[in-house]
């Protein structure tokens, strides 16, 4: 036989080739496409891929440790937060993972003009050809199709050699479609995240209409929630003493906005020396407080949110500024990481930057988009961040929320206390949507549907509680039942945080639900929410010149929001440090008296009664609502 150079390059690659095919590893693998989605066939062998290389964070492992180190009261280290120089270095990749992944790319011929390395040491990045990416990752690239007409580039599965595999988390574009389960029926498919402030998506505060007359004595907080019943109810008398040192800020998301207009209307009726105070805007990718569009579904949540905020931390007089975090231009819009990549730069590209898919991309190229650069690491978090908007867990992947909830964390470290609102449908997700076992999202599934990011461990999740009907604002308070029921259950993604074993083992242990396994998560491992609550009925709130009559977990968080900004001001005002992550603290043994227990009510949803509220913590409002005297002697005694 006569053997051709052509023959001997032939056997020399399918050598090579099979030497990589058995030192390398599957690295990340889709079973199913996502609903909504099809395979329209190959993509062009010849097309560029921007194919990033999400690097192992270093110390990823001891996250939860090193929070902990200084979130939970036992720890000599409680308090003693990290800067946000000291969180990037720590969390950066090592300069072995780096060396690593780049000589691999390099081995394959990549030259050094077409690999980049982020500044945070957070991704590389090689502009690879199709052809070449399907043999660097041993994978076949695809075009998809949705039902919506968008299209996704993705594979099925990629390998990376043995020794590359420890030092990467992820790759792009690869098997992620992360927005999406979808809902089925939807008319236009599922939303991404960055569509978070459109009116009806998500978390979004409900209303039986407007009320002509209010009532603002406490014989009627059974009907009516003002200001004056929140302090009754968590017997919060407090005047601010260290406001020019602390911080708190209201998120709200484009095109929600608040109206002056309103917010006067409010305060004339509540708190006269508030009239003509705004929340101190800071705006973020193109931020705009938008007056074109005014109806309850663009003004309710802003009003809301800002209102009582204003009022709660400035009883007396106008002494703490609040702070309006006001995310994403017009035409785009924003999602949660857009204000995370404001708050730390390092964030824009950790495990390869925003989703392009999910996240807003600035400057955004749509007519009328913002087209500054994006804000990455250009606001100072305040020390008490609420945000009374959320998701379903199942509308994000796995890998997008993890990205997410470890942010979260490196604020906690910071000294940040992050709250959310844990939602309004009970087991249910945001419209009432509940799953199916292809992890489709319908009205009449039949799983529970548990938020996000209240499933993250590393946020406060606040619930909602009523006035019951026909009680006193002194009588124990019950489970929100009215219009809305208070978000709660159990994470299908995220395990139990070790602050919280000791509750969650004793609910489960005698009070553990008789539904089957197969509709909720009943490993007894699993991150449980909410955490904590607050008033969520009958919230008198005034919205394009009336007053209207409102309901939500929307409300509770920001009432939450300012007891604990109360609590910081006192230990700033005798030079302590904010309260920072308080859920270590707050479960902690000796704050087990400090919270209203919460032992009636529950949160039906997905066809069942949901769970129910009993002594304890409960997966329907937590420990209970915040008393604020117990709190604050507590929290006064802490280091």
């Amino acid at each position: 036989m006569r053997i051709t150079p052509t023959f001997v390059h032939l056997v020399t690659f399918l050598s090579l080739s099979g030497i990589c095919q058995a030192a390398s590893v599957i690295h990340e693998k889709r079973s199913s496409l996502p609903i909504g989605w099809a395979l329209a066939g190959r993509h062009n062998s010849a097309k560029t891929l921007p194919l990033r290389f999400g690097l192992k964070q270093s110390n990823m492992e001891r996250l939860e440790e090193m929070l902990m180190d200084v979130s939970h009261p036992d720890s000599p280290n409680f308090g003693n937060h990290w800067s946000a120089n000291q969180i990037a270095d720590v969390f950066a990749p090592s300069s072995e993972t780096v060396d690593v992944v780049h000589s691999w790319l390099a081995d394959w011929g990549f030259a050094p003009s077409r690999i980049s390395l982020s500044p945070t040491k957070a991704w590389i990045q090689v502009n690879a050809t199709v052809k070449e990416a399907e043999r660097l990752l041993q994978t076949e690239y695809q075009v998809y199709s949705h039902t919506s007409g968008a299209d996704h580039i993705g594979c099925n599965a990629y390998h990376l050699p043995e020794h590359v595999a420890p030092h990467v988390d992820l790759v792009t574009p690869t098997i992620h479609f992360d927005a999406v389960l979808t809902k089925r029926g939807a008319p236009s498919g599922p939303l991404p995240a960055k569509k978070i402030g459109l009116p009806g998506v998500g978390i979004f505060p409900k209303t039986t209409g407007t009320i002509s007359n209010i009532f603002d004595e406490l014989e009627n907080c059974d009907q009516f929630i003002t200001p004056t019943c929140l302090r009754a109810l968590y017997k919060l008398v407090y005047e601010p003493l260290a406001a020019s040192k602390n911080s708190y800020a209201i998120v709200e998301y484009t095109p929600q906005a608040y109206l002056q207009s309103d917010l006067d209307l409010f305060n004339k009726n509540f708190s006269s020396f508030l009239v003509g105070k705004s929340p101190e805007a800071v705006f973020i990718d193109g931020g705009v407080i938008q007056t074109t569009n005014q109806s309850f579904g663009y003004n309710g949540e802003s009003n809301l949110d800002l209102q009582y905020a204003l009022n709660l931390v400035n009883p007396f007089d106008y002494k703490q500024p609040v702070t309006l975090y006001q995310v994403g231009d017009l035409p785009q819009g924003a999602s949660f990481n857009n204000l995370l990549d404001a708050l730390d730069g390092a964030y824009c590209t950790f495990e390869g930057g925003d989703d392009p898919s999910q996240d807003g991309i600035y400057p955004d190229t749509l007519p009328g988009g913002y087209t500054g650069k994006e804000n990455c690491g250009t606001v100072k978090p305040a020390n008490v961040i609420s945000t009374s908007y959320g998701y379903n867990e199942a509308d994000l992947s796995p890998a997008y929320t993890a990205r997410q909830c470890a942010e979260y964390a490196k604020l906690g470290m910071m000294g940040v206390t992050v709250v959310y609102s844990s939602g309004d449908n009970g087991v249910a997700g945001n419209e009432g949507l509940c799953l199916n076992p292809d992890g489709s999202q319908t009205t009449d599934g039949k799983i529970f549907n548990p938020g996000f990011p209240s499933s993250c461990p590393y946020i406060t999740s606040v619930g909602a509680t009523q006035v019951n009907p026909g009680a006193k604002v002194t009588d124990p308070e019950g489970a929100c039942e009215q219009v809305i029921y208070s978000g709660g259950g159990f994470s299908n993604y995220f395990a139990m945080p070790s602050y919280q074993k000791n509750a969650v083992e004793s609910y489960l242990q005698k009070y553990k639900p008789t539904y089957p396994s197969s509709i909720w998560n009943s490993t007894g491992v699993s991150r449980a929410f909410p955490d904590v609550s607050a008033n969520g009925a009958n919230y008198v709130v005034a919205v394009d010149g009336k007053f209207a009559r409102v309901f939500g977990t929307s409300a509770s968080a920001p009432v939450v929001g300012s007891i604990l900004t109360m609590i910081n001001d006192a230990r700033l005002a005798i030079g302590k440090k904010p309260i920072g992550f308080i859920n270590p603290t707050i479960y902690s043994a000796d704050f087990k008296l400090a919270f209203n227990d919460i032992t009636g009510g529950g949160n039906q949803g997905c066809g069942t009664a949901g769970f129910t509220a009993v002594p304890g913590w409960d997966p329907v409002t937590g420990l209970g609502t915040p008393s604020f005297p117990k709190l604050l002697e507590k929290w006064l005694l802490l280091p």
